[in-house]
């Protein structure tokens, strides 16, 4: 054979390896290997918010707290000042010590008509026992008998006002305890465990009825968000393990899956045709175990961006990859390239 002959043979056999090579890579890519067992998608750590407002109207007393404080559940975040409550109350006790007084008299006058009435009772019963035995007259026996309706009216009549001072006593009671309960509420509580997001009122401001002291992260109930597309949506169950990664954090940490949307997001309202369905995404919503939340707390920072990765149904037996594999420390910071 000759030197051209031989050249020629090597590329071929070369080119031959060549398509072989590039084939076998092209029927790997084009194999069916299964419904995927993880699903995930970009989120961000996010928690409720809630606004703390105030019941009365009033002047700001006092702002116990500042943004990024922790508070606890009834924690005192600020005061409404009191003084005109104050001074209704103590008119309003006022009040009730008036109402008492009268009643107490209306029981005293009650002993008394109650004595009348026995009194002109015993009167008539004689009067008419006199006449019986012909040593009276009918005109007696009609004043008595007239006294003893007169005496029984007063009676009757001594009971009223006790009942009516009874009444004034409680009315006057309720308004002391609706003051009281107007006082407490110049005292505005933390309604949840969470850190002090915006401070919205300072001392001296005059706020209305609802007016707004501060919006705190409620931090029993952090999660991430994340969505998905309609095949992998369908395949997530409620309670589904879940891990989330953070950007710039070297941390892995647990979840579950709390909540799946039952509409779908970013797609026409009425879908027609398989194509468009298959592009549905649907909000997911991964749930951070509370317990790990507690015991990092001075860590827990809503906002931070990264991904949510999903165990989707088939997959149980299969284990996590090595990247996902969960921390068991605190959030370390990569340097000077950390996350936000």
């Amino acid at each position: 054979m000759s030197k051209q002959q031989k050249l020629l043979a090597g590329l071929s056999a070369g080119l031959l390896a060549t398509v072989a090579v590039a084939g076998y890579f092209w029927w790997q890519i084009n194999q069916d290997h299964g419904p995927p067992t993880f699903a995930q998608g970009n989120g961000r750590v996010e928690a409720d918010l809630v606004d703390v407002a105030s019941e009365i109207t009033g002047r700001v007393a006092k702002v116990f707290v500042q943004e990024g404080d922790l508070v606890q559940v009834d924690d005192v975040l600020a005061r409404i000042k009191t003084d005109t409550l104050e001074a209704q109350k103590a008119r309003a006790e006022a009040d009730v010590a008036s109402a008492e007084s009268q009643a107490e008299q209306a029981r005293a006058v009650i002993e008394q008509r109650e004595a009348d009435l026995e009194f002109a009772q015993k009167e008539l019963e004689r009067a008419t026992n006199l006449q019986d035995r012909g040593f009276g007259t009918q005109e007696e026996v009609d004043r008595r008998r007239s006294a003893r309706d007169a005496a029984r009216a007063g009676l009757a009549a001594a009971r009223a006002s006790l009942t009516a001072a009874e009444r004034q006593a409680d009315a006057a009671r309720a308004r002391v305890s609706e003051i009281a309960t107007r006082i407490e509420d110049a005292r505005i509580l933390a309604p949840v465990r969470g850190r002090v997001l915006y401070r919205l009122a300072e001392p001296g401001e005059v706020i209305a009825s609802g007016g707004r002291i501060a919006t705190l992260v409620d931090l029993s109930r952090v999660y991430m968000e994340v969505f998905l597309p309609t095949d992998q949506a369908a395949r997530v169950a409620i309670g589904a393990e879940a891990r989330i990664s953070l950007d710039g954090i070297d941390l892995v940490i647990p979840a579950n899956v709390s909540f799946v949307s039952p509409e779908a997001q970013f797609t026409p309202e009425h879908v027609e045709t398989p194509d468009v369905r298959a592009d549905l995404m649907f909000r997911v919503r991964l749930r951070v175990p509370q317990d790990l939340v507690e015991r990092n707390i001075e860590y827990v920072k809503t906002g931070m961006r990264g991904i949510g990765h999903v165990r989707l149904a088939g997959s149980e037996d299969v284990p996590w990859p090595e990247d996902l594999t969960l921390s068991d420390t605190p959030p370390v910071q990569r340097g000077d390239d950390g996350g936000e």
